[in-house]
């Protein structure tokens, strides 16, 4: 769906999957069909790890040698689908949860780390009903990413907007069903799309 939606309107993507999901075999065929339409493939950590403690964000839960090891294991299942680390510098930490010490170890390793833009709720369409007042819709995402554009001074310029590729079974309300409704009404308010290779 998510493919079909960015081909239909000739807009670039960057996706940042994890080694779990490089190396499932089902998943491959759509991980060489992304690389020959030409988005950009990351790394998302090898298994998905959270570096920091969710109240105490300071407090790591990783060890250097971990972090490094589990990074290294993603791009080395990346290599598979003859993606070099070079061509793929920026990493998008798991659970979009790091601090000071993870950036400084990231740029250790040679990488840049990236993270979405804040003040949408696009990130949410994770969520599903059961997890309640932290549930969002689809519709009430769609309604932030627009509001976004219409009240901030620089609107949605140079703006990250993060989907999931995969949500749980339980939210039926699909947000990627909605991305080429999205990426139409973004180009309508003259918005253009880059991948991360051009910048």
């Amino acid at each position: 769906m998510i493919r079909e939606a960015l081909q239909k309107n000739k807009v670039p993507a960057s996706f940042f999957l994890t080694g779990n999901f490089y190396s499932n075999p089902a998943f491959a065929p759509l991980i060489r069909r992304l690389k020959s339409y030409g988005h950009y493939l990351g790394a998302h950590s090898d298994k998905h790890l959270l570096y920091a403690d969710w109240t105490q964000r300071d407090s790591l839960l990783v060890s250097r040698e971990q972090f490094r090891t589990d990074l290294d294991n993603n791009y080395g299942r990346m290599a598979a689908f003859g993606i070099k680390k070079t061509d793929a510098l920026y990493f998008l930490p798991p659970y979009e949860w790091y601090n000071q010490t993870i950036a400084n170890w990231t740029v250790e390793m040679g990488f840049k780390l990236i993270n979405f833009s804040p003040g949408t709720r696009s990130a949410a369409d994770y969520t599903f009903p059961e997890m309640g007042s932290l549930y969002k819709s689809s519709d009430e995402i769609f309604r932030s990413v627009i509001s976004r554009d219409e009240t901030d001074p620089n609107g949605l310029n140079g703006f990250i907007l993060l989907m999931h590729i995969g949500t749980d079974p339980r939210r039926a309300d699909k947000f990627y069903n909605r991305l080429d409704e999205l990426l139409r009404e973004l180009k309508k308010r003259g918005y253009t799309f880059i991948s991360l290779k051009q910048i």
